[in-house]
């Protein structure tokens, strides 16, 4: 059977797609202080159980794991968006 480890995973109110994944719902305790000021009020999305074999949007499953053993929680950091550049006509 493979090993499950629960998580709670909260978006920012002030970054568009950056979310905080805890080990235990509504505990920031292990969060600096610093990151969650940035962060904002934590806004709950949902609770997973997550495994070496999940598949995750954006996140491998098992870096989540391990900051979440390691460190309490983990950030997802929003994607680095790369804008089209504009060169003029192409005709």
């Amino acid at each position: 059977m493979t090993e499950t480890t629960d998580c709670w995973i909260y978006k920012s109110p002030r970054k568009e797609e950056m979310y905080l994944y805890v080990n235990q719902q509504d505990n920031f305790d292990e969060v600096p202080e610093a990151l969650l000021k940035q962060f904002g009020i934590p806004v709950f999305v949902m609770q997973l159980s997550l495994s070496a074999d999940r598949k995750l949007a954006r996140e491998n499953a098992e870096t989540v794991i391990a900051s979440l053993k390691d460190q309490g929680f983990h950030l997802q950091m929003p994607p680095k968006l790369i804008p089209d550049l504009y060169h003029g006509n192409e005709d």
